[in-house]
């Protein structure tokens, strides 16, 4: 039985030969950025299935990405993925690992988020946009407002997949458009991340797949 669907097939597919094309086009020398955005892109169409392969492949992408970040001076989005986004992805992984749907391990039960933990994450998520707001004042950060933006739509997403929410997709999808705008701005002063402009174009198209797919999941877990 095949694992992808013909759409999921033809998404990552899609998504591979857009990185290369944007790749080929304005970068053609850092092949990390080449290489977080396959891992990333890889990521997200696991993620769409609920499968624990995406956190270990996340972890992987947020090491490289924070490396890139830290080459424009987005030092909010460096800390993020390697002091936030990274960590939480092992504690994720671990959360799938441990709650398979059926038995299953290669899809994860799919959370019901309560309100107390609702009220949690956005408590949270304002109390981390604040304190990151002035450690990235503090290191004179590139585009200081819409990095503490990311930062908070960083931080909601990665709780709703630690609790294994259907909507950490929509959350990951905000937080998509907060980096298109970034890494346009930045492809202003340098072609060369015209390369992970697209790349953030083509995650964006994936995390609302993801929340399609997540929904369905939803659904069908519900009925069994």
């Amino acid at each position: 039985m095949q694992y992808f669907t013909k759409s999921e097939i033809f998404l990552w597919s899609g998504s591979v030969l857009l990185i290369l094309t944007a790749f080929l086009l304005f970068d053609r020398v850092n092949y990390l950025s080449l290489s977080a955005s396959l891992i990333g892109a890889t990521s997200l169409i696991f993620a769409a299935k609920g499968n624990p392969v995406a956190q270990i492949l996340m972890i992987l992408f947020s090491l490289l990405y924070g490396i890139i970040s830290h080459s424009f001076a987005y030092y909010g989005e460096m800390i993020t993925y390697l002091g936030m986004t990274m960590p939480m992805a092992v504690f994720t992984l671990i959360s799938w690992l441990k709650h398979p749907f059926e038995g299953n391990r290669a899809e994860v039960r799919i959370h019901h988020i309560r309100k107390s933990e609702l009220l949690l994450t956005v408590i949270l998520t304002i109390f981390v946009t604040i304190l990151f707001y002035f450690i990235l004042k503090h290191f004179h950060t590139a585009n200081l407002i819409p990095s503490t933006i990311s930062v908070a739509t960083s931080f909601l997403a990665v709780c709703l997949t630690l609790f294994r929410s259907s909507y950490y997709a929509l959350a990951y999808a905000a937080n998509d458009l907060i980096l298109i705008l970034l890494w346009g701005l930045a492809s202003l002063e340098d072609l060369s991340y015209l390369s992970v402009l697209v790349c953030f174009c083509v995650f964006l198209i994936n995390d609302l797949y993801g929340f399609l797919s997540w929904k369905r999941m939803e659904k069908r877990q519900n009925q069994i």
